[in-house]
This record gives structure tokens, C-alpha cells and sequence, in this order.
């Protein structure tokens, strides 16, 4: 009896300490669908549960519209290599974005070249690997 107890509390506590995996859906986001945006951050937001680059993008008027790209969480952010200075204000980058669906000014990040030549991120959507690990073998056309 104590040992099917401890077993149930046991798994209780197992179950209470896997994250939820997804809190809302992606479906807001066109996945099939890449842009490259070129501009200045305006503002890099390293907040939980999604950390947000705010990026000044020139229409073809050549105003300044602000696009809002989502990203993961700082903790998955920060084992990729990012920090909460990775991008400063006034910084001129570009950005492999997932659009929104409804053609508004928004996306979901997937890949940016910093000046320095480092990429973080994943421009083409597929698995990222452990370092040293042969890469994956390219999906057939």
C-alpha cells in the first residue's frame, strides 16, 4: 500500500515537472512562407514567455513601419547562444521571419546574420543539432 502511494506520488511529481511544450498555437504564422526583413532594432525584449525584436522596416513609400517579431523564451534563447545585449538599439540587421498570416506587421523569428557574422537562429526551419554532430541528411525535393 505505502509502496503504490509513493509510486503515484512519485509520478505526480514527475508529470508536475514536465514543462507544457505549447502554450498557444502557431497557426497565427504562415510556416510555409519565408520573408527577410532589413532594418534597425528599435527594441529587443528579453521577457518571458516569448522575448520580441521590435524592428524598424521602410515601406515602399519609404517610411518607417514597425514590425513585431516573436521569438522562444529567454532560456531556450540563452542556450543558443543569445543574451539580453545580443541586439542594441539602432542596430541595423536583417531577419528570416515566418509571416503573419492576415499580412500585418509581424512574424516569427527564425534567423538573423549579426554584423559580426555569427547567425543565430535557423533560416530554413530544420532541426537544429548538437554541435559537432554530422548534419542531417537534406529532405528529398
Amino acid at each position: 500500500m505505502k509502496l503504490k502511494a509513493l509510486g503515484l506520488a512519485g509520478i505526480a511529481v514527475a508529470m508536475s515537472a514536465i514543462p507544457a511544450s505549447s502554450h498557444h498555437s502557431f497557426a497565427m504564422f504562415d510556416a510555409a512562407k519565408q520573408e527577410t526583413l532589413a532594418g534597425a532594432v528599435k527594441e529587443f525584449q528579453w521577457t518571458n514567455p516569448h522575448a520580441w525584436i521590435l524592428l524598424m522596416v521602410a515601406n515602399p513609400q519609404g517610411q518607417l513601419d514597425q514590425w513585431a517579431i516573436e521569438m522562444g523564451g529567454p532560456g531556450g534563447l540563452a542556450r543558443q547562444g543569445w543574451v539580453p545585449k545580443t541586439l542594441k538599439p539602432g542596430m541595423n540587421i536583417s531577419v528570416v521571419i515566418h509571416p503573419l498570416r492576415d499580412g500585418s506587421h509581424g512574424g516569427q523569428f527564425m534567423a538573423v546574420p549579426l554584423p559580426d557574422g555569427t547567425q543565430l537562429g535557423n533560416p530554413n526551419g530544420a532541426p537544429n543539432r548538437e554541435p559537432g554532430a554530422a548534419p542531417a541528411e537534406p529532405p528529398a525535393p
